[in-house]
């Protein structure tokens, strides 16, 4: 065991160290290379210092070298040395934080972490909080509780009648509402066509007069953070009155609600701590592995009341129980990185990451509009969306920088167009990989356009 464990620490770090050297995707000779771990299930295994060695001759030059600095696809955060060291450190624990009988330390992190995480998002400190594996089962868990509450306010019990014949349940959503959050509403069987979509403005962001008459059970999902133009919905607009009018408002804050942490972002922000529910990834912006998510519920009962669980061999919880609070019972312990993450940036180093990540961005887009680009957003946040030209000559640059190597940035539709879409959220990014990273989009894009 001992020999296996340095052997695979010493091979990780050598993996990490030729992240700056390598094209950041994969070549197709070494995708080519992954049948090699195919075949026929074996009738006799082999030995594990083998197995370790083959999987990493064949799988490390397959990976997208997303760990490293010039990774700007899918708002993908590396992870942070320290995260990661305790993602190490959790895995050899093995521990199952399904309760504090099977994982006391897990439930205590928990309990620490949820206590720092109320603080940066403004909740109040006794909200419900769950620990989940994204935004979408984060999504998910912040919108049963919605469910829920939204139909005991009219006296129905979703969790012993369910939906058959139950009051139907009106979801709000901004046209631009990211497809995490739907495929929530479907999962919950709330329906995505039943889904009412509120008219946006420019950048993505509902109106603040976009709210219709709200009578009934009612759930408002705001988004913080367009995935595309880094837009805010105007929560101090919207929340309040949909409050007042009995609607539960759920916040889908993958990452953009990450800005209330950096003092010079956090008006982007503002109102977004009086919502009832948020969802929000750790992998994204706080840079821990995969995978990383947290729901946060303004009402812990109305949390507790979509998720708990009951069984003859629990105890009866006279403490807070994570299998009351989420929708898996056995789980990995996923506190540990956040706890290492947050006691290791504090919350200046926290500000910093987000605060640099926006300033990286907003270096790209000028860079971009100097070169005569055409940048689609207001680049207030970490995204970046630029075009090129017509579709068919964007589409080529994004192919290019893709097959380039030098970093990889992804694709999307923007209001008809293509748009190359950028996202800054790793630590590991610095100002000389932005550097690089224009000087090689701008090379590609001059060449597709013989220039």
């Amino acid at each position: 065991m001992d020999k296996l464990l340095r052997d695979a620490a010493t091979r990780a770090q050598t993996y990490l160290a030729g992240l700056e050297g390598r094209a950041v995707a994969p070549s197709a000779a070494a995708l080519a290379a992954v049948s090699e771990l195919a075949g026929p299930f074996p009738d006799q295994g082999d030995e594990a210092a083998k197995i370790l060695a083959k999987l990493d001759r064949v799988g490390s030059p397959a990976t997208m070298a997303s760990a490293g600095p010039r990774y700007f696809g899918f708002v993908t955060g590396g992870s942070l040395p320290v995260a990661l060291a305790a993602n190490w450190l959790a895995g050899a624990w093995d521990q199952n934080a399904f309760s504090t009988a099977s994982s006391p330390l897990g439930a205590a992190l928990e309990m620490t972490c949820l206590g720092w995480l109320r603080e940066i998002f403004g909740f109040p400190d006794d909200a419900g909080g769950a620990f989940v594996t994204g935004a979408t089962m984060a999504n998910f868990t912040a919108l049963a509780a919605a469910r829920h509450a939204v139909l005991a306010q009219v006296g129905w019990d979703v969790e012993q009648d369910g939906l058959f014949g139950a009051p139907p349940i009106t979801v709000l959503v901004g046209d631009e509402g990211h497809a995490a959050l739907l495929k929530a509403v479907r999962m919950l069987g709330l329906g995505e066509g039943r889904v009412h979509r509120l008219a946006v403005d420019g950048q993505g962001a509902i109106r603040a007069g976009a709210l219709p008459p709200i009578a009934g059970p009612t759930i408002l999902c705001l988004q913080a953070g367009n995935v595309n133009s880094g837009a805010f919905d105007p929560a101090a607009d919207l929340i309040p009155t949909a409050r007042e009018a009995g609607a539960w408002v759920h916040v889908d804050g993958a990452f953009g609600i990450w800005a209330k942490a950096a003092p010079a972002r956090a008006a982007l922000a503002a109102g977004y701590e009086l919502a009832d529910s948020l969802a929000v990834d750790g992998h994204k912006w706080l840079n821990v592995p995969y995978d990383s998510g947290l729901t946060l519920v303004r009402d812990p009962g109305s949390l507790h009341a979509a998720m708990s669980i009951s069984a003859a061999y629990l105890p009866d919880a006279a403490t807070r129980e994570p299998y009351d609070y989420t929708p898996e019972c056995s789980r990995r312990m996923r506190a540990v990185e956040i706890w290492a993450a947050l006691a290791s940036l504090g919350r200046v180093g926290l500000a910093d990451l987000v605060e640099t990540c926006c300033r990286h961005a907003t270096m790209l887009a000028e860079g971009l509009s100097a070169a005569g680009y055409e940048v689609l957003n207001d680049v207030r946040l970490n995204q970046v969306m630029v075009c090129f030209g017509d579709d068919s000559l964007t589409e080529r640059v994004i192919a290019g920088i893709q097959a380039d190597g030098t970093a990889w940035c992804g694709g999307t539709r923007w209001h008809g167009r293509a748009a190359m879409r950028i996202s800054f959220s790793s630590h590991a990014t610095k100002d000389a990989d932005v550097v690089k990273t224009l000087d090689a989009i701008l090379r590609v894009a001059r060449s597709n356009s013989g220039g």
